[in-house]
This record gives C-alpha cells, sequence and structure tokens, in this order.
C-alpha cells in the first residue's frame, strides 16, 4: 500500500525536465508493472511468453501515456541518511525513458544510476543494495512496500551473485503486484537473464566502496564514461545495506 500523499521534489538537482507529477496510484496497477518491467523481461524470451500478448499490449499503451505527457511521473524511494532514490519517467519528446537516480540534499547534482531506454545504461544496484532500499521501510517516499519498492527499482539492478531465496523474494513480489499466472518461473526467468545488462559482477575497490564490471555501468571505473573516485565512494556509502 501507497503512504499518504508526498509530493515529488519541484526540481532535481543537475537534472533537467519536469514538472514532476506524483502517482502512487499507480503502483496498484497490474499493468503499470507490466509496463514498467518490459525491458527487464523482453531480453528473456521465455519471461515474455509468461506475461502475455494481450497485457503487454494495454500495458503498452499505458507507458506511452505517462511517456508523452506534458507532467513526467516520478516515485521517490528514501534511504538511509537522508538520500532519496528517484525514478523518473522522462518524457521529453523522441528521447523518452526512466531514469533512476540518486540525490543528497548536500550534493550539487544526482547521480544517475541507470537509465532504461534504447540506449540502457547500469545497472546501477547490486541485489544487497536493491533488497536494503526495498526494505528499509522508511517514511516519505510514494510507498513503504518492500514489494512495490523492489519492482519499482528492479529494471536499475544487475548481479551474478544471487544469494538463496532470492527468486522467491522476487516471486512474491510478483505475486503481491502483479497477476502473472507463474510468478516462480517468471522471477527465476528474470533474475536468470537480468533485462537489457544481464548478470554483472561486483566487487570492493581498494577505497572500500563496491564496483561492477558492467560494460554499461557508471560503477564500472574502466569505463571511460565511469564517474570519478570520490563519486563512486559517495554512491556506495549513500546505497550501503
Amino acid at each position: 500500500m501507497t503512504n499518504s500523499p508526498q509530493t515529488p521534489p519541484a526540481r532535481i538537482p543537475g537534472y533537467d525536465g519536469g514538472p514532476f507529477h506524483h502517482q502512487p496510484d499507480l503502483l496498484d496497477e497490474h499493468l503499470f508493472w507490466v509496463g514498467h518491467l518490459h525491458n527487464y523481461y523482453s531480453e528473456s524470451e521465455e519471461a515474455d511468453d509468461l506475461v502475455g500478448d494481450a497485457d503487454e499490449q494495454a500495458a503498452g499503451d499505458l507507458q506511452s501515456q505517462l511517456l508523452a505527457g506534458e507532467t513526467w511521473p516520478v516515485f521517490t524511494v528514501p534511504l538511509h541518511g537522508n538520500h532519496h532514490l528517484y525514478v523518473v519517467y522522462r518524457a521529453f519528446d523522441d528521447d523518452e525513458g526512466i531514469d533512476y537516480l540518486l540525490h543528497h540534499p548536500d550534493w550539487d547534482a544526482a547521480e544517475r544510476l541507470a537509465q532504461d531506454e534504447g540506449h540502457f545504461m547500469g545497472p546501477g544496484l547490486s541485489w544487497a543494495e536493491l533488497t536494503a532500499a526495498a526494505d528499509n521501510e522508511l517514511p516519505g517516499g510514494s510507498t513503504t512496500d518492500p514489494n512495490a519498492r523492489l519492482l519499482l527499482l528492479l529494471p536499475a539492478f544487475g548481479d551474478d551473485n544471487l544469494p538463496d531465496g532470492a527468486v522467491e523474494r522476487l516471486a512474491a513480489a510478483l505475486h503481491a503486484r502483479t497477476r502473472v499466472e507463474a510468478p516462480e518461473r517468471l522471477a527465476a526467468a528474470l533474475l536468470g537473464d537480468q533485462g537489457p545488462c544481464g548478470p554483472t559482477s561486483w566487487a570492493t575497490a581498494e577505497g572500500g566502496y563496491p564496483i561492477n564490471d558492467g560494460g554499461y555501468s557508471f560503477r564500472n571505473p574502466t569505463n571511460r564514461f565511469a564517474w570519478s573516485t570520490s563519486r563512486l565512494a559517495r554512491v556506495g556509502r549513500a546505497l550501503a545495506p
């Protein structure tokens, strides 16, 4: 269930766009989740079959509406230390997509962890970081429900080292928030393929912060577009489980 109405920020520093629109009611809609997770499950033929064509078409229509409006839907997940994750439906003409941003009031600009679009960037979250954000129960966001938070952030996730119970955890979220007929099979397929980025290995850098080897990730220090050491470190601290 969602919290009491929480208005989105008037602006997110360092991020152009908006005006933003808070729509927590969408988190109770099966078709919203089918659309939100589309790029993540469409990489897997099995997962695509499990969702079904009828739902995909209706969900696609909803996504087109959300990404073509004059206001941009935004969802907020609060983190410890007054950090926030923002999931923003970027509704620029000819440049629509979903951005996953991390910000703290003391930062000059938000960090873009991932972007879900034709030119995917990510992953931005390990499994431990994903579940920590989903489970922290902090108020002040779009929802305190861990199942909704898990699915909301899932497209920004990639990790090849999953703990026992990961499939069951994702299956429970799919069962709670969608109407898919085989949530366990879908969860296994999703975690097997892990969307556009595929399973990504995480390690600890010499400075003690997490990095990965994803070819499209800002958190892979070998990529030419990777963040600086100081930015990698502060993001790691903000997302620490």
